[in-house]
């Protein structure tokens, strides 16, 4: 049977989908400092640091909102701290 397995797909750059959780979760930590420190990160300052790579953008927001951040809509494209 000839199965994609998705442990080993190659995302962007070559990197498997555990490479890309990886970075991400790293990414995620980094900007949960900056965010107690500032108060806030723009989506685009995200998209930034992730080196435009959706998958870990993406990932990256899913790891700040499971961390209790809220992490704002189309309207105000933006990580705050939570007010709950």
């Amino acid at each position: 049977m000839d199965a994609c397995d998705a442990r080993t797909r190659a995302y962007k750059n070559g990197k498997t989908f555990d490479q890309c959780r990886q970075i991400a979760q790293n990414l995620s930590a980094d900007l949960a400092k900056k965010i107690e420190k500032t108060g806030m990160v723009q989506w685009s300052e995200i998209l930034q640091v992730s080196d435009h790579d959706e998958l870990v953008y993406k990932l990256t927001l899913k790891y700040l909102r499971q961390n209790g951040y809220n992490i704002g809509d189309w309207k105000t494209p933006r990580v705050t701290k939570s007010t709950v």
